[in-house]
Formats: structure tokens, C-alpha cells, sequence
């Protein structure tokens, strides 16, 4: 069961059975939504419920499916909903994202070697439609078929994981710069916009031709990952996209601010190539992205766009002899 935002993530993977998108609604919309959703579940009579989320409204559903086992994180208020609690320590521990959630599954599955990136990597299915849509697009964009795509997504949820416009822009300019047939495309959600449309001034002003960087902030999840797939380098902060482009064999740059590649560092095969790049240690890293201690927001805002550049070029270097398929996983 997935929100509609995220379901193309998993939507076409052969390792379902099914897929029950939940529509998220507002007022009594949503409590009429979420009753339908409790009856249908029921009247399934699954056997397990696993909630990898944790919310409030993910905790109800699986109360409200009636399954005999229901697994999820010790939550306080909620815990009381599940027939199975896992415990998790409250703030940072070395140990990454998908570790994490495989403690909820051990329950279920007590033996079994826990998943690793070389034999477990993440998942997306390409999708076809979205796939000639893309190609559609870049067909417009580009007569040119020698044209070198590079991927930068330059939004993300939260300011802890913005790096600043300046610092694309200078990026653009610097990898524009140094091949006539490099294409750049700026993606990021329709909110963000004015932020994709400042950082491509800022580009052109610094000497970008205006045909060498585009503005992308209409795509959904499936067209998204056949762009990446299609480019030669993604570039992007740590933030859902940068796990959509995990799932192609593209290569990737990942800027880290107040986390970690050890916890949140794309999870794929360790064949492909991927530039981690982030400013070090420093005392108030990882932190917990309610506020920023130092209030400069220093692990993001002194990571330098020649570093970022430096990475991507190595990253377009690496991947030069990488086979890539658009619409396979690794």
C-alpha cells in the first residue's frame, strides 16, 4: 500500500502481487477514503501487515486490516496497535536506511542474511509510457544525437538539503563549459520552480548558452527515473530523487549536508559508479535537521561548486566504459 505520490516506485515490480494506492485526501474526505481503505483490507484477511512508515495514518490501517500479526516501530501512542514491536534507537546510529527497515521483515524471516546493495539493490521498473514521453522530450530538446545529457536536481524537502542556487549555477556553468554538446536539465518538483528558473539565469548571466540548459519541473516519478536513465551523470542533493536514480546504472554525485552516505548513501550495487560528496566532519553533523545549531547551515553552504564539478567529471570519466541500459535494473 503506497500514497499515490510515491507509487510509481513500485508499481510494474514483478516481485508484487499487488498494489493499493491510498488517495490522500483532506478533512472528512480522508476519513471516508481511509474507512473504504480499512473495510477493503479486512475483507482481504492478510496475515501480516508490516508498516514501514510509522505514521499515524499507517498505524491505523494496519490495526484496521485485522491481520493476526501487525509489525511496526516501537512508536510512542501506537505501539499498542502492533502484535509485533521493534525497537529503535531515538537519534543517529551508523547504520543505513534499508538496514533499518529490514528489522521490521526479521521478525517474519529469523535466519535470514540481511540484504546487501551488491545482492539487493533498490528497485524501480522503468515505465513504458513515461519512457516515449521522455524520449519525445529529449528528441525536441536535442536534434543533436551525440548531445551529452546531465541530470541536476536542485530542489529538495527541507533547507537542510538545499544546497544554495549560487552553487548550481556555478556548476552549470563549470561543466557547460567544458564540452559544446553537454545538455544540462534542471529538475525539481512544480513547487520549486522559481528555484530551477533562478539557477538557470544565473547560469546564463555567468556565460551559458541558453540552449544548453533546460528547466524540467513537470515530471512525475516514472518520468523522472527514464530521464536519469537516459543521461550520461545525475547530479543532486540527498532527497527522494536521488534514490529514484539509484534504481538506473547511471552515474551519480550525491551532496550531503547534516546526513550521511553511511545511512542514507544510494543503495545499489557498488559496481556502479558513485561520487559522495560532502564537507567532513564537523561537530554538529549528522544532526537531526530541526535546527541548525551553528545557524549558517555550514555542512551544506561550504561544500564548494569546484568540488561538485570535480566529482561529476570523475563521475563522467568512471561511467564512460560503464554499459548502461535505460529501462533494466542492476
Amino acid at each position: 500500500m503506497v500514497e499515490p505520490h510515491a507509487a510509481a516506485a513500485v508499481q510494474g515490480n514483478p516481485h508484487l502481487d499487488e498494489v493499493v494506492v491510498a488517495p490522500l485526501e483532506a478533512g472528512a474526505a480522508r476519513w471516508r477514503t481511509d474507512a473504504r481503505l480499512a473495510f477493503q483490507l479486512r475483507r482481504a484477511r492478510f496475515d501480516v501487515a508490516v508498516d514501514f512508515h510509522g505514521g499515524p495514518r499507517s498505524s491505523l490501517l494496519a490495526l484496521a486490516s485485522g491481520a493476526r500479526r501487525r509489525i511496526g516501530y516501537s512508536v510512542a501512542g501506537r505501539s499498542w496497535m502492533y502484535t509485533d514491536v521493534v525497537q529503535r534507537p531515538r537519534g543517529h546510529r551508523p547504520q543505513h536506511s534499508v538496514l533499518n527497515q529490514w528489522e521490521l521483515v526479521q521478525p517474519l524471516l529469523p535466519g535470514l542474511p540481511a540484504p546487501t546493495p551488491a545482492s539487493d539493490p533498490v528497485e524501480m521498473v522503468e515505465d513504458t509510457a513515461a519512457s516515449v514521453r521522455i524520449d519525445a522530450r529529449l528528441a525536441r530538446l536535442s536534434a543533436d544525437t551525440a548531445a551529452v545529457w546531465i541530470v541536476v536536481h536542485v530542489g529538495a524537502g527541507n533547507e537542510f538539503r538545499r544546497w544554495p542556487e549560487e552553487g548550481f549555477a556555478s556548476v552549470v556553468a563549470g561543466l557547460s563549459s567544458r564540452s559544446a554538446n553537454r545538455r544540462i536539465i534542471l529538475t525539481t518538483g512544480t513547487a520549486q520552480t522559481p528555484r530551477a528558473d533562478e539557477i538557470r539565469r544565473l547560469a546564463i548571466k555567468g556565460g551559458v548558452d541558453p540552449a544548453a540548459v533546460t528547466v524540467l519541473c513537470d515530471l512525475d516519478l516514472a518520468e523522472l527515473r527514464s530521464l536519469v536513465a537516459r543521461a550520461s551523470v545525475f547530479v543532486g542533493g540527498d532527497s527522494g530523487p536521488a534514490h529514484v536514480a539509484a534504481t538506473t546504472t547511471t552515474p551519480m554525485v550525491v551532496i550531503f549536508g547534516p546526513t550521511t552516505d553511511v545511512v542514507w548513501g544510494p543503495w545499489r550495487s557498488p559496481g556502479l559508479v558513485t561520487e559522495i560528496v560532502d564537507v567532513g566532519s564537523l561537530p554538529c553533523r549528522p544532526c537531526d535537521q530541526r535546527r541548525c545549531e551553528p545557524g549558517d547551515f555550514r555542512c551544506l553552504r561550504t561544500i564548494s561548486p569546484e568540488t561538485v564539478i570535480a566529482a561529476t567529471e570523475r563521475a563522467l570519466d568512471r561511467g564512460r566504459g560503464q554499459v548502461k541500459v535505460p529501462g533494466v535494473t542492476t
